[in-house]
């Protein structure tokens, strides 16, 4: 589904600026005397024999899908980020009243479609046939499509079947309480199975007793331990968020951007930890990222970090 480019990227369901991260961050490892490694495993090299830095670039995640310029967990916003050059997409899944995982950030209707009721007391047909597509057109008018009122709540199974295929990643964020931890993991689990992608499926939940439910039931899954700074509280020692991680069995540090630095990346990947991080629309995090080494970045915009990648791959390809 191709649409019209929009420029103009958001952060989170309430739009706000971003901080340049660009100081203080280290600079991308000398191409000239590290050996880097393209998918193929071949190394590639610019005209002057430098090798190029493919291997230090982050993928590009679309958060919510292209949230930025498409209605958030929506179909259209999945494609729109996968036709921008993402590499993946990341998405928040609920157990709808019927036990079907659908595919959803919030706990009510409220935000999206205007509409006071919970997601766990509606049927996954229920939740099939309803708009939450046309507040993002009330919100956002320069961005306004037609066809983002026909957007409904898709089920996790729909957005295997659709999506996926043009998938390198897909981080699957679990959005549950403690009484329905286990279902939640046991049907997304089983989706992931069903449609073969234990391969290509990151599991991710800031609620960690969920990250370690889907290691037990999965432990050949990848799974991401999330965590974020909260308001008024100082900032957790890197030590606490990876004994944190490593009691639930996570793979990855899934970590919001003000807790990214240096001395946690590296002490996540002495460890055995990758690290990704959310949610960042600067381009200057392309290159940030890559100085860190972190595996991902998670993104509003699409389209704006993938052309930030070109752009610094561009500078080491031939003339």
């Amino acid at each position: 589904m191709k649409l019209p480019i929009a420029k103009s990227p958001t952060r989170e369901a309430n739009p706000a600026s971003e901080v340049n991260p660009a100081s203080g961050t280290g600079t991308i490892r000398d191409a000239t005397t590290t050996s880097e490694m393209s998918d193929t495993g071949e190394a590639r090299t610019n005209s002057d024999g430098a090798t190029l830095p493919d291997s230090n670039l982050p993928l590009i995640i679309g958060h919510r899908g292209a949230s930025a310029v498409a209605p958030e967990n929506t179909l259209t916003a999945f494609e729109r980020a996968l036709d921008d050059g993402a590499d993946g997409i990341e998405f928040d899944v609920r157990l709808a009243r019927d036990g079907v995982p659908v595919v959803i950030h919030d706990a009510t209707l409220r935000r999206t479609a205007g509409i006071d009721a919970q997601i766990a007391a509606l049927s996954s047909s229920d939740l099939s046939s309803i708009d939450v597509g046309s507040w993002f057109n009330r919100r956002r008018p320069a961005r306004a499509l037609a066809a983002y009122t026909r957007e409904t709540v898709p089920t996790l199974a729909r957005v295997f079947e659709t999506v996926a295929p043009r998938c390198r990643l897909l981080y699957v964020e679990l959005k549950c309480d403690a009484q329905e931890t286990t279902s939640l993991v046991e049907r997304v689990v089983a989706e992931v199975r069903a449609h073969n992608l234990e391969r290509r499926v990151v599991i991710e939940s800031f609620t960690l007793a969920a990250v370690a439910e889907a290691k037990r039931i999965a432990p050949q899954l990848r799974a991401a331990a999330a965590f974020e700074r909260r308001p008024g509280c100082p900032l957790p020692a890197a030590r606490t968020l990876l004994k944190r991680a490593r009691d639930c069995r996570a793979d990855e540090l899934a970590l919001a951007r003000s807790l990214v630095s240096r001395r946690t990346v590296e002490a996540a990947r002495a460890r055995g930890l990758q690290t990704v991080v959310w949610t960042v629309d600067h381009p200057s995090w392309v290159r940030r990222a890559g100085a860190l080494g972190l595996r991902a970045v998670i993104t509003n915009d699409p389209a704006k970090m993938c052309a930030a990648r070109e752009e610094f791959l561009r500078q080491w390809r031939p003339q």
